[in-house]
């Protein structure tokens, strides 16, 4: 009877394992770019549009966001990266939020790691073209179209 109650247990341990190891393996990454043009006084708006690409698909996508804090100006930027820990491309929905602060006159560059309620994380780089000075929170929502 021993053996019989400690070889349930390991096999429940096993089974549990799996199915851990199974739910980790079904998350992917796909690759995301998008523009987002941003700006303001004290209180600032974002708003641009992408693409993600996820197992072999293309989705359009929107952005859009407002920021609090110091921001004056406005800038251009072009994002690219890759986005992780999704299952679907409706994963990639939902709300971002960030504290930020940065200048730009001209040209700059910018990264960020962004991640959202359902998990998905961004890693993103980005080429800015503007003038602004900012140090503010940001919300950040990306919907798929």
């Amino acid at each position: 009877m021993r053996l019989s109650s400690t070889l349930r247990a390991g096999l429940i341990a096993l089974a549990a394992l799996t199915g851990l190891s199974a739910t980790a393996a079904q998350a992917d990454s796909g690759s995301i770019r998008f523009n987002v043009v941003k700006a303001g006084i004290v209180i600032g708006g974002s708003a641009g549009n992408g693409t993600l690409s996820f197992h072999g698909r293309n989705y359009p996508i929107s952005i859009g966001g407002v920021s609090w804090g110091f921001t004056f100006g406005a800038s251009d930027t072009h994002f690219v990266g890759t986005v992780t820990n999704i299952r679907r491309a409706e994963d990639v929905a939902g709300v971002y939020g960030a504290a930020s602060a940065g200048a730009a006159i001209g040209r700059g560059a910018q990264g960020i790691v962004l991640t959202n309620q359902n998990g998905a994380m961004l890693s993103l780089s980005g080429r800015s073209v503007g003038a602004i000075v900012s140090a503010d929170l940001n919300g950040l929502v990306i919907s798929v179209k």
